[in-house]
């Protein structure tokens, strides 16, 4: 396995970083959502470097096989941990893909560190621009439904990601977008998150205001959702992100579920493709796919 080491916890215990770096061409950068690895892009892992792409996805602090110290999950940290795999492997015009919660650090990133390193950036299910509803945010999410996700992890973690798999996906009474087999997969992934790391980032992504970030961003953006969305709804996320990145092109893959990655993901990487290698997407306008 390899790691990048990405500062120290509390007790001076190096904080590595478990990644992979496939192919070579123009890099892309993928960030994971909670509670996976990187692991959960396995699908563009495997079709992205046919591409003269190089595709390089690590797993965030306290999931997968990375470090699992008891702090350091908050924006500012790990958009540092970001900075520090960009560093080490001294990676230049960056596309910077971000999904779910991937999206706050790409957002956090281009303010805290200038956007260096970066050439575009791409939010996929995001849960920019600011998800909590708050006096000045009257359009996100009430709190109670985020207070319900941290009841149900400390009842039983194991149970909720089980149900959790379920909505990311979108299955439901007559909805199968995926096998059981993905499902046991992705429930194998999030199982190896700690328990506070899975707290903490839940509030973390839950919390964090992302619309002073998204204010410093110039480079080409791209913005895809599904239309779906039960995780991250498009009305609180990505249909808000028009305020914010008004130059970024918009696509929405009309039905699809949160975990479109998997659930459209040829499509997704033909979009993805297509962005990282410049590729004037779709006229830069909002589409329904």
């Amino acid at each position: 396995m390899s790691y990048i080491k990405a500062g120290q916890d509390a007790n001076g215990e190096d904080i590595k970083l478990h990644y992979t770096d496939q192919g070579k061409g123009a890099v892309v950068v993928l960030i994971h959502g909670w509670p996976q690895s990187h692991e959960a892009w396995t699908y563009q892992l495997g079709e992205l470097p046919k591409h003269g792409l190089r595709v390089v996805a690590y797993t965030r602090r306290g999931f997968g096989n990375s470090s699992k110290p008891f702090e350091g999950y908050d924006y500012d940290t790990l958009a540092d941990d970001l900075k520090a795999v960009l560093d080490t492997l001294n990676l230049q015009d960056v596309t910077l893909v971000g999904f779910s919660m991937g999206g706050g650090e790409v957002a956090r990133y281009m303010s805290r560190h200038g956007g260096a390193r970066i050439a575009r950036v791409a939010f996929v299910s995001a849960v920019t621009p600011y998800l909590l509803k708050t006096d000045d945010n009257p359009d996100g999410v009430d709190k109670s439904t985020f207070d319900d996700i941290q009841e149900n992890i400390a009842k039983d973690r194991f149970d909720f990601l089980q149900t959790f798999g379920k909505q990311f996906y979108g299955e439901g009474a007559l909805s199968k977008p995926v096998s059981q087999a993905v499902l046991d997969w992705s429930f194998g992934m999030a199982s190896l998150g700690s328990h506070q790391a899975t707290v903490a980032c839940g509030h973390s992504f839950a919390e964090t205001d992302f619309r002073p970030d998204l204010a410093s961003i110039r480079v080409p953006a791209l913005v895809i959702h599904g239309a779906d969305d039960k995780t991250v709804p498009i009305k609180n996320s990505a249909d808000r992100m028009r305020q914010h990145l008004p130059h970024a092109t918009y696509i929405v893959y009309d039905g699809a579920p949160h975990g479109l990655f998997i659930t459209e993901k040829d499509k997704f990487n033909r979009d993805l493709i297509d962005f990282a290698t410049g590729t004037d997407l779709r006229g830069g306008q909002t589409q329904d796919s």
